[in-house]
């Protein structure tokens, strides 16, 4: 369950309406002080792409001191909110940028919060359905179906939007053609994107699959379902993804074995949740800033636009440059095809 507490203003040049975002805690402690704080983000004025002008946040903070974990991030390098798992070494290095905790109310959960820029975000996972429950049911029999629906409803009544999200996620050239692409064709380019200056002098740690190419994937996936659907589905496909791949993550019951081994290591999926929740806080603005609805019809201009204002935000983040993306590139049009065909039924060519 992800919960945010800001209102999100001027994001990007030109979106000018402020975007309420009420939310409730349940875990969190709900008392605060209200506080307004402006944030002047200067884009490299080598960047040839859209430029983030004023980032404004109107926050509601409770327990959450920005300069202590600004501070504290900064020794693992430039990570404005949006972070990189290959800066990461162990669990306890991770729990100095973001707080951790594990409860056991109705069940284990896992609450992670993240301070960083004048914003915060809170992430609670807990038990529930997971991807083993979707393959069951797709390849099982009546009981696994039935399992499914008895333990979450809310998939069998989004049933269709999570086989949009299936289609978006994965190359699937058997059903699209060759040279089908994915929301990961996306986060790639943006990699392929960085300023040869800027990623000749990054670690090689962050060119490797836990670096950029993984935070890009992570961000630019949420927003898109957020955008295109709901911040409570792009929560649900994450959380559900999460469970799945570790469920340990709930409890904090971490063999000695996942704790060392690089593969195994849990630093990686709370990174990931993380990530998830700035990408959905992104995906809403957008969603506001495009006038996006279930029946938008998605052309070049606007996922160039999107793409582009994504790209704005991980530059202020890592503070690296990128050349812009172009409606004439081709996974513009691939992807702008598939999200039709799916979401619309349109044809392919």
């Amino acid at each position: 369950m992800s919960m945010i507490s800001s209102d999100w203003l001027n994001l990007f040049p030109s979106y000018h309406n402020k975007l309420n975002i009420v939310t409730s805690n349940k875990k969190v402690n709900k008392a605060g002080h209200l506080a307004v704080l402006i944030i002047y983000i200067f884009s490299f004025s080598s960047c040839k792409q859209t430029k983030l002008n004023d980032l404004s946040f109107k926050l509601h903070i409770g327990n959450c001191n920005n300069e202590i974990n600004d501070l504290s991030v900064s020794k693992y390098g430039v990570m404005n909110q949006a972070l990189l798992a290959s800066r990461f070494n162990t669990l306890n290095e991770l729990a100095n940028a973001i707080d951790i905790q594990y409860g056991s109310e109705n069940g284990n959960y896992v609450q992670l919060v993240h301070c960083s820029k004048g914003a915060s975000v809170t992430s609670i996972l807990d038990s529930g359905i997971h991807e083993g429950d979707f393959r069951n049911a797709r390849d099982g029999g009546f009981i696994d179906r039935l399992s499914l629906l008895w333990h979450s409803p809310y998939a069998v009544i989004h049933r269709s939007e999570l086989q949009i999200i299936s289609a978006m996620a994965r190359r699937k050239p058997e059903l699209y053609g060759e040279g089908d692409v994915a929301f990961y064709d996306l986060a790639e380019s943006c990699v392929e994107h960085i300023y040869k200056d800027d990623l000749a002098r990054l670690g090689y740690s962050d060119t490797t699959e836990k670096g950029y190419i993984n935070t890009f994937n992570h961000i630019t996936a949420q927003a898109l379902v957020t955008s295109l659907m709901s911040e409570q589905m792009a929560d649900y496909i994450a959380d559900a993804h999460e469970r799945f791949h570790m469920p340990e993550l709930l409890s904090g019951n971490f063999s000695p074995d996942q704790l060392i081994d690089k593969d195994k290591n849990p630093t990686d999926n709370y990174v990931d949740i993380i990530n998830n929740e700035w990408g959905q806080e992104i995906g809403k603005v957008l969603k506001k800033k495009y006038a996006i609805h279930p029946e938008t019809v998605w052309t070049k201009t606007l996922l160039t636009g999107y793409l582009n204002d994504l790209q704005s935000y991980y530059s202020w983040s890592f503070q690296i440059g990128f050349n812009p993306f172009k409606e004439t590139d081709d996974v513009i049009d691939r992807f702008t095809k598939k999200l039709n065909h799916v979401v619309h039924q349109t044809p392919l060519n």
